[in-house]
């Protein structure tokens, strides 16, 4: 008998809650060992340690907002879903009119025995999901957490309690990058006081505080580097327009036909005003563009010799 894995996708939603309080407290303990018990007190000891102090207390707290603003972005920001009853309008492979339309039934759905015909290598991007029982647009991909097909969807995150998906893939990597900009500030920032747990000689601080301190480092810099090499993958991914899901399969295929160039590709992810691009938000024209390049409908790679790259 197989395993059958999802059978802890409502654990996976349950634990959802608990993640953010882990990431609010991970925050919350960063936060007291920065402000509180190390660079707080240091501004009023004059001289360099100040003008340090100041520094790495503006940088942080300027971070950190990014880093919020970011990360509940990404959890509050429904991700993309099949509008209901939606269908195809066209037979994408022969341009005339959707031959499949007529297998719908109105309000229940398709039927699966006849829907079966839709993987047929003949017409192999009209597509339907067996487990929401409808069509499935390009690019679409059913979560078993979320129990619903999710546009682009990249993957099903349990630090964001949400699917990565089409409308909020732009807050997600902001997310990662802030949470490594941070990690990796409070890494340096730390490191003086780490090494001094093994030198010879009287500690500043409490128990407590040292204790504090000490987890701080090390949580922050496992974090910095893990975050490094996720951040790395996904920004190469963005390049090729492709997702984590769709990396397997363009493993067979290596023409991309959704690959436009790194720019275009760039662009479609993070808009093409450069004032939004690292803000959790987009402008005006690139929401109005939005149900075109993250929704339904996305361009396909022209002749190889016109891609616009960087």
């Amino acid at each position: 008998m197989a395993w059958n894995v999802f059978k802890f996708c409502t654990a996976l939603r349950a634990l959802g809650s608990i993640m953010i309080a882990l990431v609010l407290g991970i925050i919350g303990v960063t936060y007291y060992v920065i402000v509180v018990a190390n660079y707080g007190p240091a501004l009023f000891h004059g001289g360099l340690d100040s003008f340090v102090a100041l520094l790495v207390l503006v940088l942080f707290h300027s971070l950190l907002v990014m880093l919020l603003w970011s990360y509940f972005t990404t959890v509050l920001t429904d991700p993309g879903g099949v509008p209901p009853n939606w269908r195809p309008s066209i037979d994408e492979e022969s341009g005339d009119a959707d031959p499949l339309v007529g297998l719908a039934h109105e309000g229940t759905g398709l039927d699966l025995n006849q829907s079966a015909m839709l993987g047929e290598p003949a017409n192999p991007r009209t597509r339907a999901c067996r487990k929401c029982n409808w069509f499935k647009p390009p690019r679409c991909h059913h979560c078993s957490v979320c129990g619903r097909c999710i546009l682009k969807m990249d993957h099903h995150c349990v630090w964001v309690v949400n699917c990565v998906g089409a409308l909020n893939y732009k807050y997600f990597l902001l997310f990662l990058f802030y949470t490594f900009l941070v990690t990796t500030l409070v890494t340096l920032s730390l490191l003086p006081q780490f090494l001094a747990f093994f030198t010879v000689g009287e500690k500043n601080g409490t128990p407590e505080t040292l204790v504090a301190t000490f987890v701080t480092f090390v949580l922050n810099l496992s974090f910095a580097l893990s975050i490094m090499g996720f951040l790395i993958m996904h920004i190469s991914l963005v390049l090729g327009n492709t997702t984590t899901i769709e990396a397997f399969e363009k493993k067979s295929n290596p023409k991309w036909h959704y690959d436009l160039g790194r720019r275009k590709n760039f662009e479609q992810v993070f808009g093409t005003d450069k004032r939004y691009w690292f803000i959790p938000a987009y402008s005006e024209e690139d929401l109005e563009c939005m149900p075109v390049l993250q929704g339904f409908e996305y361009p396909t790679r022209p002749d190889l010799d016109e891609l616009q790259q960087f």
